[in-house]
Order: structure tokens, then C-alpha cells, then sequence
């Protein structure tokens, strides 16, 4: 799903918001996680999931196609854990 798509989905189940309005809420809530995931919080949203980040060392990796070493350096990476009752309406789905 896209963010268009998102907006799309949300403009139709809210029917007293425009397109525009509903844009601007999406966008609010995005740059809000962005800016607490840049601050280094923890984003947790009650029956969906968690979203953290996570320090990844510096480490000497391989090039695999000319074989050289290369220097990784260290990175903050996004960790996703999933909720309880989204991971048990994800596996409901299959039975």
C-alpha cells in the first residue's frame, strides 16, 4: 500500500474530511515518528506494533564481486516488532 493509497482509504472512511485534509493528517503523524525515531524514542502503538532503533557496529565487510575488504561504519538502523493482536489477525487470515 502507498502513501496515495493510504489517503485514498482514510478520505473514504472519514466522509466529513477532504482528500487534502486527511493528506495533511497523514503526513502530520509520519513527520511526528520520524522526528521521535530521529530523537532515539520508542514508538509503540497499542495492538499494531513497536518501532525503535537499533545501533549496528562498524564492521569490515567483503565486496563480493572484486573480493577487497571494506569498512562498514556503524548505523542506526529501524527495528519493527509486531504487535500481538496484529500478528494474530495476520496468521488468521491463512487458516
Amino acid at each position: 500500500m502507498t502513501r496515495s493509497v493510504l489517503i485514498e482509504k482514510v478520505t473514504e472512511k472519514l466522509e466529513g474530511l477532504t482528500k487534502k485534509q486527511v493528506e495533511t493528517i497523514i503526513n502530520t503523524i509520519f513527520d511526528g515518528m520520524k522526528d521521535a525515531l530521529a530523537r532515539g524514542e520508542k514508538i509503540e502503538i497499542r495492538g499494531f506494533g513497536n518501532f525503535r532503533l537499533k545501533q549496528r557496529n562498524a564492521k569490515t565487510a567483503r565486496n563480493p564481486r572484486t573480493g577487497e575488504k571494506v569498512q562498514v561504519p556503524a548505523k542506526r538502523v529501524m527495528h519493527f516488532k509486531v504487535g500481538k493482536p496484529f500478528h494474530n489477525a495476520l496468521n488468521s487470515v491463512n487458516e
